[in-house]
Parts: structure tokens; sequence; C-alpha cells
């Protein structure tokens, strides 16, 4: 692919873009902005799940499920993580490891209101 001006620009300048396209459903956009700064950071949360989001929303589940499993092994106890992994283990029809995820995700959040993990509580605000 050819370069594109959203490439370019500071981490902070293209993890802002990255949001813009994936708030217009951008998704694959979003995922080509977003796996550069994941590669750039690898440690950071915050890109590797909106990446894992973005390819969930275009159906690139195996690309999130990896992207998924890398944030859990770096942080096993970040809850949305765990939510979106068994909504994708779900979508791919793999619903008995799914369960196990959502269960998981489910436990570590029980407390916070009616069962959703926190970023999802603020999603829905």
């Amino acid at each position: 692919m050819n370069d594109t001006y959203y490439e370019f620009g500071t981490p902070a300048e293209r993890w802002d873009r990255a949001q813009l396209f994936f708030g217009a459903k951008e998704y694959l956009t979003a995922a080509r902005i977003l796996g550069g700064l994941v590669q750039e950071v690898p440690e950071q949360v915050a890109p590797r799940l909106l990446l894992a989001r973005a390819y969930y929303h275009s159906a690139r589940l195996a690309k999130a499920e990896t992207e998924l499993r890398e944030v859990l092994e770096r942080n096993p106890v970040e809850d949305y993580a765990r939510l979106m992994l068994g909504r994708t283990l779900e979508r791919q029809g793999r619903h008995a490891e799914a369960a196990t995820h959502l269960r998981m995700a489910h436990a570590m959040t029980e407390g916070l209101g009616p069962g959703l993990p926190a970023q999802e509580q603020q999603n829905q605000e």
C-alpha cells in the first residue's frame, strides 16, 4: 500500500487520527494507523485494544484475537480485553472457549454495576 498522510506525524497525532477514523467507522484505516503505533509502543494497552476493536468491527477476527491475547499476556486483569476476547471467540463459533473469558470478565467487574466492564460502561455514558 502507498503511504498516506494519516500514517505520518507524532504518535499522539496518529493516535488522535486513529480514534477519529474509528469513530467514523473507518475500521480498516484506523487499524492501519494503529498497527504502526502498536509496533512502536507494544507495551501500551490502549492502542492495542483499539486495534483489536477495529479488527473485530471489520470482521478480521483472527487478528483481533491475536491482539487481545497479547494484551492479556501483558496484563491478565484487563477486563475489557477479556470481554472482547470472549465476544471474538463467540463470533468465531468457539462458544466453550468464549464462555471462560466471558465469565472471567464478569467476575472482574461484578461490583461495577450491571455486569459491564469499566471501559464498556464508560463507552455507554
